[in-house]
């Protein structure tokens, strides 16, 4: 495993950019005096060594170079050493809605957007609990299975999307099936599912699965998230708007959040229903719950010690720097005669 100590550093890379756009306008400055002087044709036989190609060679080893004693100066730092860690907290899954219903726009921005601050405020609260993500809509997707990484668990939920699943509709008893097989700790006492959802529910089998999941200990909280009213789902085609989602008839759908759905789930899985459409209520009502759970004690294994290999990006950069120095813009001889990068031409 790699620990970067200083990544601030990357942005020295900048310099690379701005290193190429001097050259084409030193190479473009360059050429029109050329052209001044003597012709094409001209120029060749007066200075027949100069090299286009050995310039932007020099460059690209000078780049390179730079790349190399930035990655020095962040410090990649390798894992040598594991230790086991003594750590006590509750295993929460969290089952993202992402059907296209979850699209609609009366919640802003949008209601999976609204669904993923909840889950990332409630992940902010966590101390050494773990973690795992579900996503669902015709068939459920394992994004995250459970760990204690919570800046990875952040990462991910980031990518949720409708696309990531193949079959859409909205089947919430395919979440809590999901999440069935998805705590690998037999020995954890408070196991929680959190459900983030609309409440549509197009297979009606998901209150049997909920008192199933209760009965081994899984307590099922639901989130529900969307208006009464409802509003349309936006439809979009590489982010650009195409129309509103029609039914059969061409009539403009209305998808409304129902929350009596989402209450019944969560009555069967020992749980409580949340209205989520103002974010802190869920997210405080989540961190109450953990925060009085019970604990579990459980062991994870973590790098304890990490190695210094800025030494190697140190070697590499002043192996390019040394490179660059001996290479001349001018034309190598017998690189000249073979004619290898057609440059008589």
């Amino acid at each position: 495993m790699y620990q970067l100590e200083e990544p601030t550093y990357f942005y020295l890379l900048a310099i690379i950019p701005l290193l190429v756009v001097l050259f084409l306008i030193s190479f473009f400055i360059k050429k029109q005096r050329q052209k001044k002087f003597a012709g094409n044709i001209l120029f060749k036989k007066l200075s027949p060594n100069t090299s286009s190609f050995k310039s932007v060679l020099k460059l690209i080893i000078l780049s390179l170079s730079i790349t190399f004693l930035v990655l020095a100066l962040v410090n990649p730092k390798m894992g040598i050493k594991l230790k086991t860690i003594k750590r006590e907290g509750v295993d929460i899954v969290f089952a993202l809605d992402v059907s296209k219903s979850m699209l609609a726009e009366d919640i802003a921005p949008n209601r999976l957007e609204k669904a993923k601050q909840i889950i990332s405020k409630i992940i902010d609260k966590l101390g050494s609990d773990r973690v795992g993500i579900i996503v669902y809509a015709g068939n459920s997707y394992p994004l995250l299975p459970i760990t204690t990484d919570l800046a990875a668990a952040k990462m991910f939920l980031q990518n949720a999307n409708p696309d990531m699943v193949s079959s859409q509709g909205t089947a919430i008893n395919e979440a809590i099936e999901r999440s069935l097989t998805f705590y690998d700790n037999a020995e954890q006492t408070n196991k929680f599912l959190v459900i983030l959802s609309d409440g549509e529910d197009h297979e009606n089998q998901s209150e049997s699965l909920a008192k199933k999941a209760a009965t081994q200990g899984i307590k099922i909280f639901t989130i529900g998230i969307g208006t009464a009213t409802g509003k349309p789902i936006p439809m979009r085609i590489n982010g650009i708007f195409t129309g509103y989602k029609k039914d059969g008839k061409g009539d403009v759908v209305i998808s409304k959040r129902h929350a009596d759905v989402l209450q019944k789930i969560a009555k069967e899985g020992n749980g409580n229903y949340i209205d989520g459409n103002v974010t802190n209520k869920p997210v405080k009502f989540m961190e109450n719950i953990i925060v009085n759970a019970q604990k579990h004690k459980y062991e994870t294994k973590q790098f304890s010690d990490y190695k210094d290999q800025f030494q190697w990006f140190i070697a590499i950069g002043i192996l390019f720097l040394i490179f660059d120095s001996l290479l001349f813009d001018k034309k190598t001889q017998w690189l000249k005669q073979i004619d290898l990068f057609n440059e008589s031409k």
